[in-house]
């Protein structure tokens, strides 16, 4: 639709979420970590005009090139989220922080499952730049909203902001918590991309030719994976970050096999057994990874309460970057080998995670070992 009213051409309609993926990117390395340093409630209620205001421009008719950019502006003020996060996470008592990230998580993840049925319902009826004015109108409603509910919040950090960005590096280098639970939350929600980024292609071909609307549908039920992360937040509150880690997992993992097995059954029985185990697979690993991002963002904040911000930044970044990566090479991976090709994908990048743990229990002692002798041979010499 946006193609035809721009006339754009089908290369250049791409940029559309292309731009505001990077611009959403973007955001994540360059405004979150301004909650370090500057008063979180101002922040973040700026952040939501700017955003509110780049919508509204963008439902405008505007030419072709100006759209793009605004594009682009509207995922780079999209972040206010991920400023939220950290703001909530050192307001709450640490008994509690895991079910207060688990109840914003619910709700990030309910909007994105939500988003595309309700860009499609209104679009369909009042046409898409509908679809943008009603985003600008809900988040300047929610702005408003959050200028009377939210607290001030001056953070404990006072730096300049060049030196907060060259100290992300830093942050990445001495937390391993941070790095081990960003990069294996990077492997999961790959795995998660994959598969949402081509399960469309296998719901609309035979048996099951479903249409945009049915594919609409079909995207609905991965809200009620959305119930994980406040039961994933609780876990890790009790003591059972660990545990509750390795179940996310193992249900992703499971998802992805029931998408496999749904798969290679839709053309040996009916269409509707297979699609009934399509089903259960996307609501699995919805869940799988929901959760394991729950617990994820609870590790990593509560490590340094004065870098909340950046560290949360540094954790989405990566896990981001993972899964344009996961889509991207599901793309490849559908084109060479179609849906068994995916699955294999997204199952190797969701086992990846457990795969380098052993790995690491494995090798350690066998490095410290060899150490060990060489240490010992260099003193005999």
């Amino acid at each position: 639709m946006i193609a035809h009213s721009l006339h754009l051409s089908s290369a250049s309609v791409g940029l559309v979420s292309t731009l505001t993926l990077l611009g959403y990117a973007c955001g994540l390395f360059v405004l979150v970590p301004l909650c370090d340093i500057c008063e979180n409630r101002s922040l973040v209620l700026a952040t939501l005009g700017a955003n509110a205001l780049a919508l509204g421009l963008a439902a405008c008719p505007i030419p072709p090139a100006v759209f793009l950019l605004i594009s682009g502006l509207a995922g780079f003020t999209a972040v206010a989220i991920q400023m939220l996060i950290p703001m909530a996470a050192a307001m709450a008592p640490e008994a509690q922080r895991g079910r207060v990230i688990g109840n914003i998580m619910s709700g990030l993840i309910l909007g994105v499952l939500l988003s595309r049925p309700l860009a499609s319902i209104v679009a369909g009826h009042f046409g898409w730049r509908a679809s943008y004015l009603v985003l600008a109108v809900a988040v300047g409603a929610l702005a408003l909203l959050l200028a009377s509910m939210l607290p001030r919040r001056q953070p404990p950090h006072a730096g300049r902001y060049v030196e907060l960005l060259s100290s992300m590096t830093r942050l990445l280098r001495e937390e391993p918590v941070l790095r081990r639970r960003a990069f294996s939350a990077a492997l999961v929600f790959a795995a998660f991309n994959a598969f949402w980024s081509t399960v469309a292609l296998r719901l609309s071909s035979a048996p099951f030719g479903l249409s945009a609307n049915g594919f609409a549908l079909y995207a609905l039920v991965g809200v009620s994976g959305a119930l994980a992360a406040p039961m994933a937040g609780r876990l890790g509150d009790r003591g059972h970050d660990r545990i509750g880690t390795h179940a996310a997992r193992f249900v992703a993992m499971l998802g992805i096999a029931l998408a496999w097995v749904g798969g290679l059954l839709a053309s040996r029985l009916s269409p509707a057994p297979a699609l009934f185990l399509l089903v259960a697979a996307a609501i699995l690993l919805d869940a799988g990874t929901i959760g394991d991002q729950a617990l994820g963002r609870r590790a990593v904040n509560l490590l340094r309460p004065e870098a909340r911000g950046r560290i949360n930044a540094l954790f989405t970044g990566i896990f981001f970057i993972g899964g344009a990566i996961g889509a991207a090479m599901a793309g490849i991976a559908w084109a060479h080998a179609g849906w068994n090709g995916v699955c294999l994908l997204a199952m190797a990048f969701v086992t990846a995670p457990m795969a380098f743990r052993i790995g690491h229990k494995v090798a350690a002692p066998l490095l410290s070992g060899k150490r060990g002798l060489l240490r010992a041979f260099v003193s005999r010499s």
